[in-house]
């Protein structure tokens, strides 16, 4: 059976379009300020403040790549890289071997407590200094709807689980 695709809107066509294009411009600002001012990529410091974010700072390797939404290839290879400069360890389960804790070091934290101010101003000046309070509560608002719709969508794709 064909169906007929559901062709957007020229309003929904806009706020996509729109989407893409800021989102594509924001993500390429942070990669630019967090690599000049902290000598990192904006994909390190969301690995890093996750970390920070836990209890004893520490995750397995499934959970972190789950919440980065990375491929644990992808984030074996971030991992490697930060463990390599110091901020980040990597522990073994002692209650399953096969799985490891990305674990945030002393040395990590630091890192991440000077990015953190300058990471802060470039997020308020390109995003919440350019909306009103009300446009922030839609913002918010939207987020959680488009977050909530993906994670029903996840749910019911049958090859989700089988990504690597």
């Amino acid at each position: 059976m064909t169906t007929t695709p559901r062709w957007l809107t020229p309003e929904e066509r806009r706020a996509w379009l729109a989407y893409v294009q800021f989102s594509t411009h924001l993500s390429d600002h942070l990669n630019r300020q967090l690599r000049r001012d902290a000598g990192m990529t904006h994909a390190d410091y969301s690995l890093l403040a996750h970390l920070s974010s836990v209890e004893e700072h520490s995750l397995t390797m499934s959970d972190l790549a789950e919440r980065l939404k990375i491929t644990r290839s992808r984030l074996t290879h971030a991992v490697t890289r930060l463990q390599e400069a110091g901020y980040v360890d990597r522990r073994d389960d002692p209650g399953n071997r096969r799985n490891q804790f990305a674990v945030l070091t002393e040395d990590g934290t630091r890192l991440l407590e000077r990015a953190a101010p300058g990471h802060v101003e470039a997020v308020r000046r390109a995003v919440f200094d350019a909306l009103t309070p009300e446009q922030v509560t839609q913002f918010a608002a939207i987020g959680e709807a488009v977050n909530a719709a993906l994670q029903r969508v996840d749910a019911d794709d049958p090859e989700q689980d089988a990504l690597p």
